[in-house]
């Protein structure tokens, strides 16, 4: 790579002049870009380009290969540095984003030659002299200068000195200075942090309209007075910003008797001007007077992970996803003959001489269940994208549609899709048939009797023996041992039980106080079953019958293995993307088309509650209060 010289134009974990300390790879994204090369960050002239910055994000901070321009000002330039006049490196950066004092992200609009700065790691450690190829390391450095425009470090010994070589120098209200007066450092240290961060913001902020094209104080390492950056391309109304004479005018009141500090001198300003602060532009004279957006910026607890996902338990929708039996074709059937308890099939005696009869008829059962397609839809509008820049936003949106559609579908395969028959989008129970509302050539349908499985246990006195938790756990799992005997299903099922009813059984305890089941493992054994999955989505469901009995839903007991999904081929979740140039819109579809079925007759046991009338009706009562309020 040509360049004229190098350096560092800012290292990390340095403190400035005004507090703020640049953090590792605030400026990352600019890496290998290129920005002007300017002299004492004076926009006011072209002249004063010199030449460019090749910028260059290192761990210990952001170096800079600079080359001159072949202009005058930049030839001028070219000799300072060759000859060690100028040893100081200084960036201009806005859109700032920090946590507290310290500056986690910025765009560094240009870097400056200047005379001194704020930061004590800049400095300019590389000099090529062209023609020859001589290097030489200059160790000499001094600061940098950070802000959303930029500010200078005035030394306050320098300071000091001028103002004692100055002895007719008068204040702005034309007074002469009292050499007793408190000095600038004095008055900002009686600053509480709030108040020397409205400072802060005020002097980043000021603007010089009295005489841009001052020369620069060369002893006090550049103009003192505040600008814009003609490289940033933010438009702002100058009316909106406080002027030089603002600045001027809230020292002078510190200074005065009455006043004496300039904590006190800013209140005052602040109530005489509205000065509020837009959070953006600096401080506005008009408006409220709210200053609380001057407070540091929320920092996140964990930085660089995704926004947590607060999600309904997703464990039993996963295992029935891994477990259920996959067909290769959308259009399914089943076959099944039932030749229990037909005498006619029986096989027979033959005694010599009789007649062999023919066997009897039997009858084949068939159903056909037909796919229906399953999708999610989302939007993501491409400024969002590029803006979000803490993680992946297209990423994160379809990690959300996963599980939407996943657990839809789990849902739908239980207890199915509780929309209204009318909804477009519901899920058919012809297409996805439940487990739960099965025929009963597919589901047994078993009903638990608490009320009997108390008096079994207890006789008449109820409670001196058992507590009410065992009498349902015991009854739960009288019903689901019964119920086996009917059992087709293959191998050994799991339980999806509803949340209350599973903390109920495995909170039963004798009368001695001591847990019947003390884990879930015990529990099951007790059950003979192999898993038990919470269902919150259980919770509340009720069917009403074909003779018009309610059944309140407890637990489901089926191997997932004998429920298939059909998908022909093309019909697995798949993932679409398009984008709306009209909108400006990132457009995203997962979808599938699938049928699903028990395969197996028999395979599912569903334990169940009756609802009494008075049960239903107090529910209803109930339910219609938690709504109207």
């Amino acid at each position: 790579m040509k360049y004229d010289f190098g350096g560092w134009a800012t290292r990390n974990d340095l403190p400035c002049d005004d507090g703020r300390v640049i953090k590792k790879d605030a400026f990352k994204a600019q890496n290998g870009q290129t920005v002007p090369l300017v002299w004492m960050h004076n926009h006011a002239d072209p002249a004063n380009v010199l030449g460019l910055a090749h910028l260059e994000n290192r761990d210990e901070g952001v170096y800079a290969f600079c080359e001159f321009n072949d202009t005058e000002s930049g030839k001028t330039a070219r000799e300072l540095v060759k000859h060690g006049d100028v040893q100081s490196l200084s960036i201009f950066a806005n859109q700032l984003k920090q946590a507290g004092r310290d500056v986690v992200h910025g765009i560094i609009r240009e870097v400056s030659l200047v005379l001194a700065g704020a930061n004590p790691g800049a400095f300019i450690d590389d000099v090529v002299m062209h023609g020859d190829g001589e290097t030489g390391i200059i160790l000499g450095y001094n600061e940098m200068i950070m802000g959303q425009l930029e500010h200078s470090a005035d030394e306050p010994d320098k300071k000091k000195k001028e103002e004692k070589d100055e002895p007719n120098d008068e204040s702005g209200n034309g007074e002469k200075k009292d050499d007793k007066v408190e000095t600038i450092e004095d008055i900002f240290k009686s600053m509480n942090e709030k108040q020397q961060t409205a400072v802060f913001a005020m002097m980043a902020e000021f603007v010089d309209k009295e005489n841009p094209k001052k020369e620069d104080d060369e002893s006090k390492g550049g103009d003192d007075n505040m600008k814009h950056n003609v490289f940033d391309t933010d438009k702002r109304d100058d009316k909106s910003f406080l002027s030089h004479a603002a600045q001027k005018e809230i020292l002078d009141l510190a200074k005065s008797s009455g006043v004496g500090s300039l904590k006190a001198a800013m209140e005052i300003y602040m109530d005489e001007h509205s000065l509020q602060h837009d959070g953006i532009s600096g401080f506005v004279q008009s408006g409220t007077g709210d200053v609380t957006t001057l407070f540091p910026e929320y920092v996140e607890a964990h930085p660089g992970r995704t926004p947590e996902l607060i999600t309904n338990d997703m464990g039993w929708v996963d295992a029935i996803m891994a477990k259920t039996q996959k067909i290769p074709n959308g259009r399914v059937r089943t076959s099944h003959v039932d030749i229990r308890n037909i005498d006619s099939l029986s096989a027979k005696g033959y005694k010599k001489g009789n007649e062999k009869k023919i066997t009897g008829n039997y009858e084949l059962v068939r159903r056909t269940t037909d796919p229906q397609t399953v999708y999610v839809t989302s939007e993501l509008h491409r400024d969002d994208v590029v803006d979000i820049e803490d993680f992946d936003y297209v990423q994160f949106q379809y990690g959300i549609d996963q599980i939407s559609l996943k657990e839809t579908l789990a849902v739908a395969t239980m207890i199915g899709d509780s929309r209204e028959n009318s909804d477009p989008e519901k899920i058919f129970p012809e297409h996805i048939r439940p487990v739960w509302t099965d025929d009963e050539l597919y589901t047994i349908h078993k009903d638990i009797d608490f009320d009997a499985m108390a008096k079994e246990l207890q006789g008449n006195n109820t409670g001196d023996y058992f507590g009410e938790s065992f009498i349902y756990a015991e009854a739960m799992i009288t019903a689901l041992r019964k119920a086996r005997k009917n059992f087709r299903g293959t191998g050994k099922p799991d339980l999806f039980i509803t949340t209350d009813m599973h903390n109920t059984m495995i909170l039963a305890r004798d009368r001695n106080g001591r847990r019947i089941y003390e884990t879930d493992t015990e529990l099951a054994a007790a059950l003979g079953v192999d898993k038990i999955y919470e269902v919150t989505q259980f919770e509340d469901k009720i069917r009403t019958d074909s003779t018009g009995k309610k059944h309140k839903l407890h637990a489901i007991c089926v191997n997932m293995a004998d429920y298939g999904y059909g998908a022909s081929k093309g019909g697995d979740v798949t993932h679409f993307t398009d984008f709306d140039i009209k909108f400006n819109q990132l457009q995203s579809l997962l979808e599938t088309r699938k049928s699903g079925q028990l395969t197996r007759i028999k395979s599912a046991i569903v334990i169940e509650e009756i609802v009494t009338a008075s049960e239903d009706h107090t529910a209803q009562v109930l339910k219609e209060k938690i709504q109207n309020e």
